[in-house]
């Protein structure tokens, strides 16, 4: 099991190494991958209420897992095909943010747009 990104990252490297398939793992391949993959795990609650999303079966919530797992199996091979520190990345972009989204203007709004950069 990894315990870090970057562990997480060295396997599904190796993985796509041992098959050959760095080949095909270029940026345009992978962005188009990973949306086809969310694509999918939208699948999975369209036609639900709210409550009924939050309340998924076992079976359908492990058919949800996997598909996240491809999202960020997707997302990570990207990331270091184009050598970005998701991490670094995740936390300058929480940093503006932060900024972006001040907590008295947006604390229980889902339709506040944000301050510009």
């Amino acid at each position: 099991m990894s315990d870090s990104l970057s562990d997480l990252n060295k396997k599904l490297k190796q993985f796509a190494i041992d098959r050959d398939w760095e080949q095909f793992h270029d940026p345009k391949n992978l962005s188009m991958a990973l949306i086809a993959e969310a694509a999918e795990l939208v699948e999975h609650f369209q036609w639900l209420t709210p409550e009924q999303s939050k309340n998924l079966s076992a079976d359908k919530l492990s058919e949800v897992s996997f598909e996240m797992a491809d999202i960020l199996i997707f997302l990570i091979r990207l990331a270091e095909r184009l050598d970005i520190d998701l991490i670094k990345t995740t936390e300058e972009k929480m940093l503006i943010n932060d900024t972006r989204f001040p907590i008295k203007k947006v604390k229980g709004k889902a339709d506040y747009k944000g301050n510009d950069r």
